[in-house]
């Protein structure tokens, strides 16, 4: 159809409004119109698409199942936090014809870092060239340069223009933008570098690849294999492949690739110790998964959900509260967030939880409901049997979840009686339905069960029960017998834990007592974490949903840090930042001297840590690539970058140093600054980089940033992919550095 496929678009179960749908002719753009009024509403990119979901995966086209069958329905999800986009098609032919043509179009995007900078040139000239023509007069490109953070004299913007115009027609087409675009885009400071290891100025030969690899990039075993693969990947000249060379191109094409991040390739995907007990690991953990917005008045979701398994959260919360006709609802008690049905929170972690990492931890019942308990017990499956004939007297490790709770979930929360109870069945004892912590958050925390996930897809989560239900006796049996693993507890000291506690229960702290408790007793808390898991969770008082920051937590050993996924910031990227190693499966190893009961170490005497000697990080920031505008800048405006290096780990080793700011150059910045670091623990530091847009009256904005661990880092000339506020990709943002570790 030439004015597009007419679908309808759908915000609730009243709101559904006929649209037309049409991809542009640049296979980059997607517009959509009224059908009654033929106004353009609105459009977008198809590098702003996440992924592209079939059937009835919201809670808005899940209520409209009886309605519209799940063939002709499908879920267009965006990065950050723009809101979905559900759709109804006429067919499911039509349906299909839609979600295979987006997912091909959004498929190729993380290749190579060469066919980003494609599309990024693709999507600028589409933007540039006003009249549609698929031609760019000078007027034009001067207007794309002020667009890509360019401040360029004109004589010099008008010679380079004039050189790519081969047809000499005074307008731009095709190849010749592109080599407009290569010269633009010249690496200077990355030629310079080609240029000291090659002889002749034009080429790398094998051993002069092999040369760079162990002088600079420090790769010091298989290293002709490295070089011999390097130019088979990246050199584009056919020619120079056959010959064994690297050119100039294929030397940045390296660079630019994840060989050349700054991040360790061989970290990205499992290479820690996974034989290790539970309570060795630090866990990625949410709180009040459901919420996609503040904690009083904000909007529950099983978006929520979604969105923190899909970034590799194993530990999750489902508040779960009575609901009408004893069905139970998932909510933050007591205020006025909207409710979701439980059992769609169910539903949506059998189908996410286990795509990511591996088996799952689950806390939190607010109380279990005291209407359809069984019903929930049912929901979950059997998940209340131990693994093996063995009491967990060490708490599963993760492999052991792996292999033997693959595709299960461990609920932590109360439990009627003790562990031994379950397993040999009741003795004439009282029933014990533990408590967490004192005080009116923790009144509030204890009423939670939390559920985890291992690692093949580890998870936490929290259920509410109804908090008028006072009566401890009336707690589910069902629900109890699946708590084995994570039994919540009261923490009443280190000493009445070591003597009376098992590594098979846990104790959930409030932000603010975990603080006094590393402020007064940091080494005892490191042991007490060696050998049972701790959970943290935030302040009462966040009711913005804002984030403490997990870094204190995780120095004394804390496993489970609760954090609220859905709000972006230092606090948040710092969780990526840990957890995106390992396979992205949620679980990290803590360092050796944080395994062991008998440690002496406490982060605040970075002298009591066993092992060598405090490392410099030494930093040089060279150069900045095509870095982003600052949202709702004015038109025309240019930013100011300047890049800020933060360490995040002990107290002894917070620290951050900044460059000088760049006046008007977002597009090539050079800073050629060298910045110098301590660290004493630095098997607990996180490296954070953030470019700002420096602002003399105001605060700075923030550009872009990018966070990992310091045991992440590989030494040498790296790129640094930066990435948005909220977490994703902004191709191809980068930072140009060299790094250099010394003890």
């Amino acid at each position: 159809m030439q004015q597009g496929t007419l679908m309808r678009k759908v915000k609730s179960k009243s709101w559904k409004k006929q649209r037309y749908f049409k991809l542009q002719d640049d296979c980059m753009t997607i517009w959509y119109q009224s059908k009654r009024t033929g106004k353009t509403e609105s459009a977008f990119s198809i590098s702003d698409v996440e992924t592209v979901r079939e059937g009835h995966q919201s809670e808005v086209l899940q209520s409209l199942a009886e309605e519209f069958p799940p063939e002709r329905c499908f879920t267009i999800v965006f990065y950050g936090r723009r809101g979905n986009l559900d759709l109804i098609a006429g067919s499911a032919e039509e349906a299909q014809c839609w979600v295979q043509g987006l997912r091909q179009l959004i498929e190729p995007r993380s290749l190579t870092s060469a066919l980003a900078s494609f599309t990024w040139i693709r999507d600028w000239f589409q933007k540039a060239d006003k009249n549609k023509d698929g031609r760019m007069n000078f007027k034009e490109v001067q207007r794309l340069l002020k667009m890509m953070n360019v401040d360029m004299n004109e004589d010099h913007a008008l010679r380079l223009f004039q050189d790519a115009d081969k047809s000499e027609s005074g307008t731009l087409e095709g190849e010749e933008f592109v080599l407009f675009y290569k010269a633009l885009t010249q690496r200077e400071e990355v030629l310079s570098l080609f240029q000291d290891f090659s002889e002749d100025g034009k080429k790398l030969t094998l051993l002069e690849l092999v040369d760079f690899l162990r002088q600079e990039q420090l790769e010091d075993e298989g290293t002709e294999e490295l070089a011999m693969e390097l130019i088979d990947k990246y050199e584009p000249s056919e020619t120079a492949r056959a010959r064994h060379v690297l050119s100039a191109d294929g030397f940045l094409m390296y660079l630019c690739s994840p060989e050349g991040s700054i991040f360790n390739p061989q970290h990205r995907a499992l290479w820690q110790d996974m034989t290790q007990p539970l309570c060795h690991y630090f866990i990625s953990s949410s709180h009040n998964t459901y919420l996609i917005e503040d904690q009083i008045r904000g909007h529950s979701s099983i978006e929520g959900y979604i969105r923190a398994l899909k970034r590799g959260c194993r530990c999750l919360e489902v508040d779960c509260w009575d609901g009408p006709n004893g069905e139970p609802v998932v909510y933050h008690g007591h205020t006025f967030t909207s409710k979701i049905p439980f059992r769609e929170v169910v539903s949506t972690l059998g189908k996410y939880a286990f795509k990511v990492g591996n088996p799952s931890l689950g806390s939190g019942c607010h109380g279990w409901p005291s209407a359809g308990g069984d019903e929930v017990a049912a929901a979950w499956g059997s998940g209340g049997s131990p693994v093996g004939e063995q009491h967990p007297r060490v708490l599963t490790s993760p492999s052991t979840i792996l292999q033997d709770l693959k595709h299960k979930i461990l609920l932590k929360g109360k439990k009627i009686g003790r562990l031994e109870d379950t397993l040999d069945g009741p003795e004439d004892e009282a029933h014990d339905v533990s408590d967490d912590d004192n005080g009116a958050e923790a009144e509030e925390e204890k009423r939670r069960m939390k559920v985890v996930l291992g690692p093949s897809a580890p998870v936490m989560g929290t259920f509410d029960g109804s908090a008028l239900q006072k009566d401890k006796e009336t707690l589910a049996q069902a629900l109890s017998d699946c708590v084995v693993y994570c039994k919540n507890v009261s923490f009443r000291g280190f000493q009445e834990a070591r003597g009376h506690s098992r590594p098979s229960e846990i104790s959930s702290l409030s932000e603010a007592k975990a603080r006094k408790l590393i402020r007064d007793a940091g080494n005892e808390f490191v042991r007490h974490n060696s050998w049972q898991l701790t959970r943290i969770y935030p302040s009462g008082m966040r009711t913005d949903s804002s984030n403490y920051s997990p870094q204190e937590m995780w120095n004394v050993g804390c496993q489970i840090v609760a954090l609220n996924f859905q709000t972006a910031g230092m606090e948040m990227d710092l969780c990526d930042g840990l957890f995106s190693q390992n396979g992205c499966c949620g679980y990290v190893l803590k360092p050796p001297f944080m395994r062991d009961e008998e440690t002496l170490f406490n982060p605040s005497d970075p002298g009591s840590r066993e092992g060598p000697g405090p490392i410099t990080l030494t930093i040089q920031v060279i150069s900045g690539q095509q870095l982003p505008k600052v949202s709702n800048s004015k038109e025309g405006a240019i930013i100011d970058p300047l890049v800020r290096v933060e360490i995040h780990g002990v107290p002894a080793d917070q620290a951050h140093q900044e460059t000088k700011y760049i006046e008007n150059n977002g597009f090539n910045p050079r800073w050629d600054e060298t910045l110098q670091f301590q660290l004493h623990v630095p098997e607990l530091a996180l490296v954070r980089f953030v470019v700002e847009d420096y602002d003399k009256t105001s605060r700075n904005d923030f550009v872009g940033q990018f966070t990992l661990a310091f045991a992440n880092i590989k030494p040498g000339y790296r790129h640094i992919h930066l990435l948005s506020k909220d977490g994703t990709n902004i191709p191809p943002s980068s930072l140009f550095v060299h790094i250099h570790i010394s003890k």
